[in-house]
């Protein structure tokens, strides 16, 4: 596979090609962390930096490419996050996550990325704070055993490495520390260079939604429904995945309860009560232990995460199955559909999107353009 986020990597170039890049110009950051100035001076001396790692030198053409784009979009959202406090220090609290959303928009919309290619980015440009900081969130095995699930941890360190190097700043020996820590500690974990194993689909399940087990627990299976929860924006195929894949399968849909209601998709005041109809039939299910489709467009992960703790309430196994076409294929099939919903509300709902992620569900997967794609290879 070929790709490349742009034939020139020329800084005057970028910004007039990009908005995001014009933005960084006007993003101040922390002096104390960050004297080389702005996030544009940081950027160009964090790619600067990686193109100088033996290590990126190394890597083949592809993931050079990859991390390189990271490394580009990696403090994106300094621009809607950044804030002064009463002491005059500058702060940018979650701009890591909030840059995920973004980056995954930049590359569906605007540089025509493979989905593959464009997850290994997002998931870059969201753990890449990581290897600084692992060690002080509250579980740190478990946050490092979910990041595995998505993001190659030698390519992660190599961008928090010229993260570090691509800055001015006193701490920058004991920076460059803690990743060399962080990377002895995925070794020991055996998640450096692979995903983090687990005994089974149910382990791994348990391990992280619940708070006591080990990765190589293997729970009882109890039986229950099984559960197909449909994730992705309208317009991207769900009706046409359930008819090609599940037709006989009984299913709970929102979009039905909401025309059979008369209720306007655009009215965020009625989603609660549709919801709560939703979980009703739903629960009718899962006591009679059939199996069912949850179709919805489960955008977000704490809605997604309620749906399936309830789910697993009743022992139910829940599949998340996200599906997606190309930015112009997506477009055309909404305006197709008997009940388009409107652009505005389309471009809203995108710039929320959550990807599912491995360790939300029993089995998640992904159906891009007609095809299942498999992240974790």
């Amino acid at each position: 596979m070929s790709w490349q986020f742009t034939k020139s990597r020329d800084w005057a170039q970028l910004e007039a090609q990009f908005d995001f890049v014009r933005d960084m110009q006007n993003v101040p950051q922390d002096a104390l962390h960050h004297a080389e100035g702005n996030v544009a001076i940081h950027t160009q001396m964090v790619l600067a930096a990686l193109e100088s790692l033996p290590e990126y030198q190394q890597l083949p053409e592809l993931e050079q490419n990859i991390v390189w784009a990271a490394a580009l979009l990696h403090d994106v959202e300094k621009r809607s996050t950044t804030r002064e406090d009463e002491e005059g220090r500058i702060h940018s609290p979650g701009h890591a996550k909030k840059g995920e959303l973004s980056a995954r928009n930049i590359l569906f919309r605007q540089v025509d990325t493979p989905f593959a290619v464009r997850e290994k980015i997002a998931a870059l440009v969201r753990f890449h704070g990581l290897p600084l900081w692992l060690m002080e969130k509250p579980d740190p095995e478990r946050t490092l055993f979910a990041a595995s699930l998505r993001v190659e941890m030698s390519l992660l360190c190599m961008l928090a490495k010229a993260d570090a190097i691509g800055r001015t700043c006193e701490d920058k020996a004991e920076l460059l520390a803690r990743i060399e820590l962080f990377e002895l500690f995925c070794r020991e974990q055996a998640c450096w260079d692979k995903p983090k194993a687990f005994a089974s689909l149910a382990g791994r399940f348990h391990y992280f939604h619940h708070q006591r087990g080990t990765p190589d627990y293997q729970p009882f299976e109890e039986e229950g429904s099984e559960v197909i929860m449909l994730c992705g924006l309208p317009g991207m195929g769900k009706d046409h995945f359930v008819k090609q894949f599940y037709p006989q399968t009984q299913m709970v849909c929102l979009d039905e309860i909401r025309r059979e209601h008369k209720i306007n998709p655009a009215d965020r005041n009625a989603q609660g009560w549709v919801a709560q109809q939703g979980k009703e039939q739903a629960k009718q299910f899962l006591r009679t232990k059939t199996d069912f489709i949850w179709n919805a467009t489960s955008l977000s992960a704490s809605l997604r995460e309620s749906m399936v703790s309830l789910f697993a309430r009743y022992q139910a196994k829940v599949h998340i199955v996200y599906l997606e076409v190309p930015a112009k294929q997506w477009r055309q099939q909404n305006q197709q559909r008997k009940f388009a919903v409107p652009e505005q509300v389309m471009e809203r709902m995108a710039g929320k999107l959550e990807l599912p992620t491995p360790d939300e569900a029993y089995r998640v997967s992904y159906y891009i353009n007609g095809e299942f794609v498999d992240l974790l290879d």
